[in-house]
């Protein structure tokens, strides 16, 4: 049985050092070590020995055992360490090896639009705000002198909610200027952008969601002449030094006097064309001075303060300003069209 032992360890030893992966390993140590291996069958044969010889032989048994077993762990650690290190050179980068460019976004055409109408605005002191898109009547007609039986609260014109037509999708960003005279402090300079909503056909200048800047000044003294010259202004900002408008006289319920402010159109450059509908001017903003009613309905005396307001889209700002010659691709998303910006 010693003679046993020592093949069993010698063998075993040599075994698992020619091992060349951890499966190959594991299938040595169940041949020696497991229940049915060799040095299990060789200690069954304790039995067969004389009470002398078994304390001895169990002895020879039990460090043969540690040895395989300490062997079998040295081998593990070499071929787990070998695996690494083969690892390490099959994912190695190759930092030499040209990179995958990376396509990087940009702003869409009207976002920009908005972002330089937006810094033209802080420029000249006036306050960027926001407001929900889901408005209350009260807001959105009756604080601006819109009354009941107004066109523009019929239902063929407006998204309401419920059938008293209370809560609706607002259809301008006006009702910023009734938040904004309830809680702001005088003298009041504020920018409002958004999303409206108001119930037009699809066509080159028209949607039925587009987004319009809301502007508004509240102060003492302030004139038409203030209005008309801060929109020329920000118009050359926005289109370029020359830019041609004009304005008409309109009529909306919360301004008086009102006014439209009109671009010549860039398309035709004012001959004439399906853009501008052959008008050769492209309608960009309403405005005027705020109606007396719309102040004292706010808490503001209107023989001490005065002011204008305005009302632009801003996909038209976008169409001018990037030579769009139609609306309807700002929102198509075609990748094709907004790569151009």
């Amino acid at each position: 049985m010693k003679e046993q032992l020592a093949k069993i360890k010698a063998d075993a030893v040599s075994a698992f050092q020619s091992a060349t992966d951890a499966a190959g390993l594991e299938a040595l140590r169940v041949k020696y070590l497991g229940k049915k291996g060799e040095l299990t069958a060789v200690l069954k044969m304790m039995g067969k020995l004389s009470p002398e010889e078994r304390p001895v032989m169990g002895q020879l048994a039990n460090d043969v055992r540690a040895a395989l077993e300490g062997a079998l762990e040295d081998c593990s650690k070499k071929l787990e360490a070998a695996a690494l290190e083969q690892r390490l050179k099959d994912e190695a980068l190759d930092v030499t090896i040209p990179g995958k460019q990376a396509v990087i976004g940009h702003q869409h055409p009207m976002n920009i639009a908005l972002e330089e109408m937006k810094d033209i605005f802080i420029g000249m002191g006036f306050t960027v705000m926001d407001g929900p898109e889901v408005e209350l009547a009260e807001l959105n007609f009756d604080r601006l002198n819109a009354e009941e039986g107004h066109p523009s609260r019929d239902w063929s014109d407006t998204f309401y909610f419920d059938t008293d037509s209370r809560v609706m999708l607002r259809s301008q960003t006006s009702p910023m200027q009734v938040r904004a005279m309830d809680t702001m402090p005088l003298p009041i300079r504020i920018v409002a952008p958004g999303r409206v909503y108001r119930k037009d056909e699809v066509d080159a200048t028209h949607s039925p969601m587009f987004h319009q800047v809301e502007g508004m000044v509240i102060d003492k003294g302030v004139t038409m002449a203030d209005l008309k010259g801060t929109l020329n202004a920000v118009a050359e900002k926005l289109f370029g030094e020359g830019t041609v408008t004009r304005f008409r006289p309109h009529h909306f319920p919360f301004t008086e006097p009102s006014c439209e402010m009109d671009i010549q159109c860039h398309k035709c450059g004012g001959a004439g064309c399906p853009t501008c509908k052959g008008e050769g001017w492209i309608e960009l903003l309403g405005a005027g001075m705020v109606h007396p009613r719309v102040l004292e309905m706010s808490g503001i005396d209107p023989e001490v303060y005065s002011g204008w307001a305005f009302g632009i889209g801003l996909e038209r700002t976008a169409l001018r300003r990037f030579k769009i010659d139609d609306l309807r691709l700002i929102f198509e998303n075609d990748v094709r069209f907004l790569e151009q910006f």
